[in-house]
């Protein structure tokens, strides 16, 4: 049921790395991907995929892992994405890409989230430093990097406590917690 897979697609960022996530299992979440709607069906994604140690190992040290977790430098080794999808934008085809990258991720967010994965979805990297560590061709312009694997973590929504306590937060046994502002909050009528 969708319910379910939206809420248990989580920004997880803790992973059971020694667990391999197929390239085949990449290639079905991007074919989710490809079948989602997108701006005036251009089609300009592309999708860069990683899933060997060699080149998560490139990937890694280029992301900014937790914000709001400002004494946190990501996960150790053990507790790293065992793989990854950097999505492209084809700047031959458009160099607006809207909110296509967007949409493409939550999709395989939530294909990940069917197959028992979590991820990351991180739009702060070093993007330069990502296309020259993978070989991407000067007419890719990297949008988002997903890190991808099986959970090694809980992450608990709860109700915001005030309007502007939106910060993320780990308690002492280490569980994730992200507030969410109510339903009737964010509704205008």
């Amino acid at each position: 049921m969708l319910n379910d897979l939206v809420r248990r697609s989580r920004s997880y960022r803790r992973f059971r790395q020694e667990v391999a996530v197929r390239r085949e299992t990449l290639v079905e979440l991007v074919n989710l991907a490809r079948l989602a709607p997108c701006s005036g069906n251009l089609q300009p994604l592309k999708y860069f995929l990683s899933h060997t140690r060699e080149r998560n190992e490139k990937i890694f040290p280029l992301l900014t892992w937790a914000g709001y977790l400002e004494d946190w430098p990501g996960p150790a080794d053990g507790e790293r994405p065992a793989a990854y999808i950097v999505i492209l934008g084809d700047k031959e085809i458009t160099r607006l890409f809207a909110v296509d990258h967007g949409i493409a991720a939550q999709t395989i967010m939530l294909g990940a989230a069917e197959r028992g994965l979590g991820g990351c979805i991180m739009g702060r990297f070093e993007r330069t430093a990502v296309r020259s560590a993978l070989g991407v061709p000067e007419r890719y312009e990297p949008l988002l990097v997903l890190a991808l694997g099986v959970p090694n973590e809980t992450v608990i929504v709860e109700q915001i406590r005030s309007d502007r306590d939106i910060a993320y937060w780990r308690d002492a046994e280490g569980r994730h917690h992200v507030p969410k502002r109510p339903l009737d909050s964010i509704i205008l009528e």
